[in-house]
């Protein structure tokens, strides 16, 4: 079976007349009639009955017509896809992030992306470091953000975009909420609200909890920045954030105090499946974001 027997049919069913269709097509009516015929053959039916001068659909044709229709605006729609996917400038990017950015610095970069691209979609894909690391290596996204970046992966490559400075985070009130820099060896006999196992965060506080001579007991675990935050801002416990995840309003707050003695860095980076090639949309999007990171550092 062919895609244009599949034009073919349609057309006469819609025309209920070869030469009509024929006429529409810009093709002979021998050839509408022969792409028809061979088509009933392959199939073993008859999709159409003669009635007068015009063919009426069979009951199995209807039903044919039915598929036939969807199987074509789904090409349709697949090619106006495929033209997207390679224009720079209406393309749709599917990205993935760790929920930990997702609060501000993806808003941020996609909005000031979408300034210069404004027809440009993005389709997001949110993900534990892990689960990013197997959608981009299973093709589910074109581009993620990941953090820490990994240092060698033979999957996937990239580049670190940003290193970004972890503060304690005490609730207000708290014997060290007034002290501008702690060490983080200060926090050794505090509860700690910590991200729960999976999450990229969670071992970079651990090992540097271990660095400053002790392991950090655990009291409270959840899966969000803003859950952390609560959770300390209410009393519940200490722990250590990223400065981006700490930009939010609202009447309870945590005291934000920097820390020493380990200093606590996260790095965060940019990756994509090694030895491919971008579509040309993510390959604009990820021009932007070197430069929009390289900016950022400079100031």
């Amino acid at each position: 079976m062919e895609l244009r027997q599949l034009y073919y049919f349609v057309k006469v069913a819609k025309k209920e007349h070869v030469t009509q269709a024929a006429e529409e097509l810009h093709v002979a009516q021998s050839a509408v009639s022969r792409q028809i015929h061979q088509l009933e053959e392959e199939l073993g039916v008859k999709l159409f009955l003669q009635k007068g001068r015009n063919l009426q659909l069979t009951p199995v044709g209807q039903l044919f017509l039915k598929r036939a229709e969807v199987i074509l605006a789904d090409l349709e729609r697949m090619v106006v896809e495929i033209h997207e996917f390679l224009d720079p400038e209406r393309g749709e990017i599917r990205l993935g992030f760790p929920h930990s950015l997702g609060v501000s610095l993806i808003p941020q970069v996609v909005a000031a992306f979408r300034k210069k691209h404004p027809n440009v979609k993005f389709r997001f894909k949110q993900g534990m470091y892990p689960t990013l690391i197997r959608d981009m290596v299973q093709g589910e996204i074109d581009l993620a953000f990941i953090s820490p970046f990994p240092d060698e992966h033979d999957q996937v490559s990239g580049q670190v975009l940003l290193t970004e400075e972890l503060y304690a985070i005490l609730p207000p009130g708290h014997r060290l909420s007034n002290k501008e820099r702690i060490d983080l060896a200060d926090l050794k006999d505090e509860t700690f609200v910590l991200f729960s196992e999976g999450y990229s965060l969670r071992p970079i506080v651990w090992e540097a909890c271990l660095k400053a001579g002790f392991t950090p007991k655990i009291g409270f675990e959840g899966e969000e920045t803003e859950t952390i935050r609560g959770l300390v801002a209410a009393g519940m416990g200490v722990s250590l954030l990223p400065e981006m995840a700490l930009h939010h309003g609202g009447a309870l707050q945590p005291a934000k105090i920097r820390v020493e003695n380990p200093k606590v860095t996260r790095t965060i980076g940019i990756i994509h499946r090694s030895g491919e090639k971008l579509p040309l949309v993510a390959k604009v999007f990820h021009g932007f974001l070197t430069n929009h990171f390289n900016d950022i550092m400079k100031k």
